[in-house]
C-alpha cells in the first residue's frame, strides 16, 4: 500500500487530510490479538511501547526462548555408519566426527560436512558410461615402440581422508581422472605395443594403480586407489586390419615354429640314437677285429711251434684244412685230368643234399641221372695232387 493511501489513518472515515496511521495503536492492538490467543488479558489504554504490561513482555520472552531453543536444537545431527562428519567453525576445519548422533554450534558459529567414506566412486577414462562412447583424446597412447593404441580404463576408489579430500584440493573427482591419464599414459610409453596388448594387462595395471596412488598421496587429495580395469585396449581404427595382417602372420610364425619344433624333437633323438648305435656297432667291430687278430696270432704261433716240432705232419695238416674250408664254401668243384681233354664235375651241392636226406628219399635222388662216371675218377686225381705237393716238399728240403 502506497504512503498517499486515502485510507491510512482514517479509521474507516475517508479523509483525505488524514495523515500516517498511529504507530502505538498498531502496536497496542497486535498485543491484543496475542493476548486473546494465548489467553492474556487485555492491556490498558495507554500509548507507547510499555503499554502491553506484563503479559507483553512475558510473550515476547517465550518467543525469543523458542527460537534460542530452536537455533540450539539445529546443532544436533546424525552420521551415518560409514561417514564422517566434518566440523567447521567459521569456515576452519575442527574436527572429524565419528558415526552416530552428534552436535556442533549452530550456525553461523560452526558448520558441518558429511562425507561417505565407504561409498567406491569411479573414474571412466577414454569412454563415458560405454566402451563404445570413446573419447579419443584420452584413450590414444604411444608406446615404447612408437605404436598407438586405444586403451580404455576405469578407476575405482575411495575416500580414506575427508579433510584432505574436502579442504586441500578444490576438485579431487577431476584430479583422480587426470591423474589416472597420466599414469598409463606413462606406463605403456615405457613397454611395447605386444606386451601392453596381450601378456602385460594385468602387470599394468598393477603399476598403473601403485604410480596414481602415489600421485595421488604427493598432492594430499584424500583418496585411495581401490582398482584399475582394463575395458578395451586395441589398435587404432584407421589401422585395424593392417595390424589383424600383422597379428595373423605372427601366429603364423608360431605355427611353423611349433611345427618345426616338434620336426627336430622327432629327428634330433632319432638321429642321436642311431648315431649310439653305429658307435656301439664300431666299437664292436674293433673289438672283434683285435680279437680275431688276437687269435690267429696266437693260433699262428702255436702252428709255428708245432711246425718246428713236425713239419710234414703241420704241412700235410694245414693243407687238409684248407681244403676242406675251400670245399665247404663252393658247390661246384671241377677237375683237370693229367693228360686228358675231359673236366670233371662234381657236384657238391646235389651230394649235400643226398646226404642230408632221410632213407625214404633215397630212391628218388638215385632215380635223377646223376653224374656217377664223373665222381669216379676223383679218388685218382687227389692222390696225384698230394703226391705232387709231397715232391715239392722234398725238393724244397735242403
Amino acid at each position: 500500500m502506497a504512503w498517499n493511501d486515502p485510507q491510512w489513518g482514517s479509521n474507516g472515515n475517508r479523509n483525505k487530510n488524514s495523515g500516517p496511521p498511529d504507530l502505538d495503536e498498531l502496536w497496542r492492538r497486535l498485543n491484543q490479538r496475542l493476548n486473546s490467543m494465548f489467553g492474556g488479558k487485555g492491556g490498558g489504554g495507554g500509548s507507547g511501547f510499555p503499554s502491553g504490561g506484563a503479559g507483553g513482555g512475558s510473550l515476547l520472552g517465550m518467543v525469543i526462548g523458542a527460537l534460542v531453543l530452536i537455533w540450539i536444537a539445529s546443532g544436533f545431527y546424525i552420521v551415518d555408519t560409514g561417514q564422517r562428519g566434518v566440523v567447521l567453525r567459521f569456515g576452519k576445519y575442527v574436527e572429524t566426527t565419528e558415526p552416530g548422533p552428534r552436535w556442533h554450534l549452530p550456525w553461523p558459529i560452526e558448520s558441518r560436512e558429511v562425507v561417505n567414506i565407504d561409498q567406491v566412486r569411479t573414474v571412466e577414462i577414454g569412454y563415458r558410461n560405454n566402451v563404445r562412447s570413446k573419447v579419443l583424446k584420452e584413450s590414444l597412447m604411444l608406446t615404447d615402440d612408437e605404436n598407438i593404441i586405444d586403451l580404455q580404463f576405469a578407476v575405482q576408489y575411495i575416500i580414506k581422508d575427508p579433510e584432505e579430500f574436502l579442504f586441500v584440493n578444490r576438485a579431487p573427482e577431476d584430479t583422480v581422472l587426470q591423474v589416472a591419464e597420466t599414469a598409463m599414459r606413462e606406463i605403456v610409453g615405457k613397454n611395447k605395443m605386444d606386451f601392453v596388448l596381450y601378456e602385460g594387462r594385468a602387470d599394468i595395471a598393477a603399476q598403473a594403480k601403485a604410480l596414481m596412488q602415489q600421485i595421488l598421496d604427493r598432492y594430499k587429495t584424500g583418496i585411495s586407489i581401490s582398482q584399475v580395469t582394463l575395458q578395451n585396449i586395441q589398435p587404432p581404427e584407421q589401422v585395424q586390419a593392417a595390424f589383424d595382417d600383422a597379428v595373423k602372420a605372427g601366429q603364423d610364425r608360431e605355427r611353423l615354429k611349433n611345427e618345426a619344433e616338434a620336426y627336430a624333437n622327432d629327428v634330433v633323438p632319432r638321429a642321436r640314437g642311431l648315431a649310439s648305435r653305429l658307435k656301439e656297432e664300431a666299437e664292436g667291430y674293433k673289438m672283434a677285429v683285435i680279437a680275431n687278430a688276437e687269435g690267429e696270432a696266437s693260433r699262428f704261433a702255436q702252428i709255428s711251434a708245432e711246425y718246428k716240432k713236425a713239419p710234414q705232419v703241420t704241412r700235410e695238416r694245414m693243407y687238409l684244412d684248407t681244403m676242406q674250408t675251400v670245399m665247404n664254401n663252393t658247390s661246384k668243384v671241377v677237375v683237370d685230368q693229367k693228360g686228358g681233354n675231359s673236366l670233371l664235375y662234381l657236384p657238391l651241392d646235389k651230394l649235400q643234399q643226398i646226404v642230408s636226406q632221410p632213407y625214404a628219399g633215397a630212391p628218388e635222388v638215385l632215380a635223377q641221372p646223376a653224374p656217377a662216371p664223373a665222381a669216379a675218377p676223383q679218388a685218382p686225381a687227389d692222390l696225384r695232387s698230394r703226391d705232387a705237393l709231397r715232391s715239392r716238399d722234398r725238393e724244397d728240403r735242403p
